[in-house]
Order: structure tokens, then sequence, then C-alpha cells
């Protein structure tokens, strides 16, 4: 194999798509830790409108973020498609995990750097600071994100004070109602 084959190998890169609503986005697959199932959610009070709750993952309590709310959407409907995504987010030097909830979880898909458009320039009301690229596949565009951008300082703080300070044991839950049966 020479350079150029090596360097061309390399620029490709996975991404896991998934839907919100109409839209299809797609994180960088060494972001996710895992894709979950949706168990019991423990609501926690006076949290921000897009924290939907904490569950219990082998132990740990993981904040749950609905990522439609955090895009501006309506909420995330619960169906038997709807999943977390445990995302693994970067500020500082510090990671923390969040669960995103979102409305299906499609493919991982390989993609070459040559693939990729830049994000659209628009009015200054939209922050695009959180799209790495666009991608045009079947006359869809797919929105690739750069998850450690997506939130901001004060969201990591609520994102690490619900991981450190709240017990899904000593909060009232609310169960999916599409869990019909499911662990």
């Amino acid at each position: 194999m020479n350079v150029f084959e090596q360097k061309e190998i390399s620029a490709a890169q996975s991404f896991l798509s998934f839907r919100l609503g109409k839209e299809i986005f797609a994180v960088e697959v060494s972001k996710v830790n895992e894709i979950l199932e949706v168990p019991k959610i423990t609501k926690i009070p006076k949290s921000p409108e897009y924290m939907t709750g904490v569950i219990n993952l082998r132990g740990t309590v993981l904040p749950l973020v609905d990522t439609k709310i955090k895009f501006g959407m309506k909420p995330v409907e619960f169906t038997v498609d709807t999943c977390i995504v445990v995302l693994e987010i970067k500020v500082d030097d510090e990671k923390i995990q969040v669960g995103a909830l979102v409305d299906s979880v499609l493919e991982v898909m390989e993609i070459d750097e040559a693939q990729l458009q830049p994000s659209p320039s628009m009015d200054a009301k939209y922050n695009l600071d959180f799209i790495e690229g666009m991608l045009e596949l079947d006359n869809k565009f797919i929105m690739l994100l750069k998850i450690d951008m997506i939130f901001s300082i004060n969201d990591i703080i609520d994102l690490k004070e619900t991981h450190e300070g709240s017990s899904p044991k000593k909060n009232k839950s609310i169960k999916n109602p599409n869990n019909r049966g499911k662990k």
C-alpha cells in the first residue's frame, strides 16, 4: 500500500445516523458509547426543559436530554423506535456521559471527507457552530454534528450536577408507556 492509499483510508470516518422528526443527523461513532432501549425515567424537579430526567446505567446516574427540545423542536414522542444514544462529550479535559433521546437510530455510515459539504451560511439567528458539515445522500441532507459543541457551559454544569447529585431511587419515576414488558 502506498502513502496516498493510506491517506485515503484514514480520511474516512464512521458516523451513527439517527432521526429527529423528519431530519437526519449523525455523530462520530467514537463519541457513542452504546444505544439503549428507553427504561423508566426519573424526573428531576426544576431541571431545564430539555432535561428529560435520569436513568440508572449499571449503577451510574445518566442524565437524559431530549435532543429534539435541545434543537428547538417539539419533544420526543415515545414509540417502539425511540432510543437513547449514550454519548461521551468532552468539556475542557473532562469527559461526561449523557443520554440523548432520539426518535430512531438508522445506521453506521462510512463517510469520506470528500463527501462532506460545509455548513450552510445562514442568518445570525441560527447557531451552526455545532454542525461539522452536511452530507447529501439519496436527495436528503444529513447534518453531521460536533457533539461537544451542542451543549453550552451552563448545560454542562446542569448535566454534571445531575450526574453527581441525583439518585434515581429517591425521585418519582415515570414509565415509558411503550416499554410494555421490556427490561
